[in-house]
């Protein structure tokens, strides 16, 4: 072989190499199935199952559980989170007197939206 011919193979075949990786299939990372929130069945009303969110308690409920007791909302368990935990998070407490009081979240940065 003249050298310039195995010049142009020996640049010629690292660049089919990475070409074959190229167009062999990229292996998708494994990801999970998205996990359904966890309930509780509770009572039914008018024959459809309440759900019934088990009580978590977020980094923000001490804020809520202020605001709350600001708004005049006392008792229960305490602001529990409702949503998922992130940048925005939604809580719920539940008030004497069968009143709710719901609040939002965004980044720490609460504010009531049912007093």
């Amino acid at each position: 072989m003249t050298s310039r011919a195995s010049w142009f193979v020996a640049a010629l075949v690292p660049l089919a190499l990475l070409c074959g990786c190229r167009t062999a299939p990229v292996p998708q990372a494994a990801t999970p199935a998205p996990r359904p929130a966890a309930a509780v069945a509770g009572p039914s009303h008018q024959g459809t199952p309440i759900e019934l969110v088990p009580f978590r308690s977020g980094v923000s409920s001490a804020v809520v559980e202020r605001l709350a007791r600001q708004a005049g909302c006392t008792g229960g368990q305490g602001a529990g989170l409702v949503s998922e935990p992130g940048p925005v998070e939604m809580y719920r407490m539940a008030c004497d007197g069968g009143r709710v009081f719901l609040a939002r979240c965004e980044l720490r940065q609460c504010v009531a939206l049912r007093k």
